[in-house]
């Protein structure tokens, strides 16, 4: 089949600096490789809106809006129409017009949405192939939130939990095929279908990948404002306004260093990523503890460091801060959860453990042990150059679009 495509993302996939826009920015180069593609897309900020130009060189037409609707905004009208906050939040009249336009004077074929907001673009009279990148099982994410939470948070969790559990049993049975990003998540969501649905209902794995020429130690200068601490030094790296990331790095400063020092007093622990928490940031320079915030190039952080430490209690799909570690070399220990969906080995490509003792026990056996640290690192490098580059991980893509690889692409 030959036509073209509909990308719909709720962030525009420029630049990859964050786990779903490193996703869904190498899948839509992969489509436009393949076909005239068209996308529609929200800016979070006028940061984004400065990317408009990458965006426009790689499609055929587009659509980039700045979202500007408030949360408190978006819960009302949620309450308002009995549909999950997360709908609500990503609603835009001219994102739809130009979808409405699109689809009306191009021969598009397929329809490849990224993330749960954006199901509620799709008409119920298309009739192309629709492919549907979940990415992670949100619901799930939101269940787990109110069953940690309390109070009138708990309650808003589990609604969003619930109406998103449903929204996304919808577009599934709309969708010819469903994706999420590791076998665990692919599991999880089946699981949570009902029995008819789990046996129609053709729900796939598209793992993430690595561009491990990127993510390489060879040449890579160390960050000074890391090398003017002490060593050893701890590295996490994330988006950090996300919840779960903000409680990992609390749990190494709280729960995890004091037990580290007991073995190496001067170890330094570096919290790299973009929008740090007030709470966060007043940390910093404190106890050999460092928050650096929004940063150049994060692989010179990483090459600065001795190990990635990643206690993440909650965690969906593939972790990417976890895959760039060790694509830089970087020895890693990490949660179960965080571990999940990468593929590697316990002891062989990473160091798994889950209790706070068992964390600390861990990462002080690593930084006492240089020859295994290296050894580590080296083995968990060759694991992403071979098995997970994104070449590798994006060649099923073709096939589920119904698309050839020899595809013309003609001019829009």
């Amino acid at each position: 089949m030959s036509g073209e495509v509909l990308f719909l993302s709720h962030r525009i996939p420029f630049p990859p600096n964050r786990g779903d826009k490193i996703r869904s920015h190498h899948v839509l180069r992969r489509i436009a490789e393949l076909a005239p593609v068209h996308v529609a897309t929200f800016a979070d900020d006028v940061a984004d809106m400065a990317h408009e130009g990458e965006l426009a060189a790689i499609t055929a037409s587009h659509c980039l809006t700045l979202r500007r609707k408030s949360l408190a905004r978006a819960g009302a009208e949620a309450l308002v129409h009995g549909s999950p906050v997360s709908l609500t939040a990503f609603r835009d009249p001219v994102l739809a017009a130009y979808i409405r336009r699109v689809l009306a004077e191009r021969p598009v074929s397929t329809i490849y949405a990224f993330s749960g907001q954006m199901g509620q673009y799709i008409p119920a009279s298309f009739k192309g192939r629709i492919i549907y990148d979940f990415v992670d099982v949100d619901s799930a994410k939101f269940e787990a939130y109110a069953e940690a939470g309390k109070g009138p948070r708990a309650w808003i969790d589990a609604r969003e939990g619930r109406l998103l559990g449903a929204e996304e049993a919808r577009l599934a049975r709309r969708s010819d095929v469903s994706l999420f990003v590791s076998s665990e998540e692919t599991a999880l969501f089946r699981a949570r279908l009902l029995p008819q649905d789990r046996l129609e209902c053709d729900v796939r794995a598209l793992r993430n990948g690595i561009d491990a020429s990127f993510f390489n130690p060879v040449g890579c200068v160390p960050a000074e404002a890391m090398l003017a601490a002490s060593s050893p030094r701890i590295v996490f790296t994330a988006q950090m306004d996300y919840a779960p990331n903000i409680a990992a790095a609390r749990r190494v400063i709280e729960r995890l260093l004091p037990a580290i020092r007991q073995t190496f007093p001067e170890a330094s622990f570096h919290v790299v990523g973009r929008n740090p928490p007030e709470s966060l940031k007043a940390l910093h320079g404190r106890t050999n503890v460092f928050v650096h915030g929004a940063v150049g190039d994060m692989r010179r952080y990483l090459a600065a460091a001795d190990l990635a430490l990643v206690p993440l209690e909650l965690a969906r799909g593939v972790q990417n801060k976890v895959l760039e570690a060790m694509a830089m070399t970087l020895p890693v220990v990490l949660t179960p959860d965080a571990a999940t969906g990468i593929g590697g080995s316990d002891g062989h490509h990473y160091a798994v453990a889950e209790s706070d003792a068992e964390l600390a026990g861990k990462t002080v056996a690593l930084l006492g042990d240089p020859v295994r640290r290296a050894a580590l690192g080296a083995e968990a490098r060759r694991f992403v150059v071979d098995k997970l580059s994104w070449q590798a991980t994006l060649a099923p893509l073709a096939g589920m679009l119904g698309l050839s690889e020899t595809a013309v692409r003609d001019a829009a």
